[in-house]
């Protein structure tokens, strides 16, 4: 290591350089930490620039933390002063904290729902309401009925990537999603539907009703049989598409064998 780098001050950076770095923290390992490092540090962390982008990442091993971590994320909420853009919770959130998330972030562009199962539909439909700026919408692994997702497409008509995964049974089928999508997202280009239980209908439904779509991630969707005519429309009309069988290492968590997750007896269209 050179002597420049060994002497190097890093309290010398230029502020925006400073709050780039600061800002691939994340929200939690920030308030815990950054922030308390120095007078200069603690003034950039409480600018409302930091907070257009809000990462609440984590791994599922704070979940002791759930009253800490939605301490940590309303602050995060406030010090955006309502210019929160892009947010992303894992493991934790109540229909309360989302609430107070759209209340107070009406310009919100991204959000980003992971395994948060402590919110609801009727939490996630009161929440949609106020957010008609909404371009992009996750859910992993938090299964809401076919009325949110008519309440999500009704209220955020700016909606242009919609990501819903989730962990169903094997035979699990069922188009009540699909054909909400169908008939309230009609800006849709980015459409993920993993492990979804839509049947050839659904999938007609939604590429009539989603005529800009570019992107259609079928896989593990294993009830929707992609052949002939309707192959050929999906092929000519998708410029992305995933077949069903398409491998899913990118997400781990839906790969495994689905009959490992749940009990047949937990499914009620569980098919042996």
């Amino acid at each position: 290591m050179s002597a420049a780098a060994e002497t190097r001050n890093w309290l010398e950076l230029p502020p925006d350089v400073t709050a780039s770095i600061l800002s691939r923290l994340g929200a939690v390992e920030i308030f815990r930490s950054a922030q308390n490092v120095c007078s200069q540090w603690r003034s950039i962390c409480k600018d409302p620039s930091m907070w257009r982008s809000v990462d609440m990442h984590n791994l599922g091993d704070l979940h002791h933390m759930d009253d800490v971590l939605e301490k940590v994320c309303v602050l995060a909420v406030d010090r955006s002063c309502g210019h929160l853009l892009d947010i992303n919770i894992e493991y934790f959130g109540t229909d309360e904290l989302l609430f107070y998330i759209s209340e107070r972030s009406v310009h919100l562009k991204r959000l980003r729902l992971y395994a948060c199962f402590y919110v609801s539909d009727e939490g996630l439909s009161k929440s949609a309401l106020k957010l008609p700026f909404l371009e992009e919408l996750e859910i992993f692994i938090g299964p809401i009925s076919k009325h949110a997702v008519e309440t999500i497409g009704r209220s955020c008509p700016l909606l242009k990537s919609f990501k819903y995964n989730l962990r169903r049974c094997k035979g699990y089928v069922c188009d009540d999603e699909a054909l909400a999508i169908s008939q309230t997202m009609p800006e849709l280009r980015h459409l993920q539907l993993l492990g979804n239980g839509l049947t050839n209908e659904g999938l007609q439904a939604i590429l009539d009703g989603c005529p800009h779509l570019e992107y259609l991630d079928l896989r593990q969707c294993f009830s929707v049989r992609l052949v002939g005519n309707l192959e050929k429309r999906c092929v000519e009309r998708i410029k992305n598409l995933r077949h069903p069988s398409d491998p899913t290492h990118d997400y781990v968590f839906v790969a495994e064998d689905l009959d490992t997750w749940y009990n047949p007896s937990d499914c009620d269209d569980y098919d042996e």
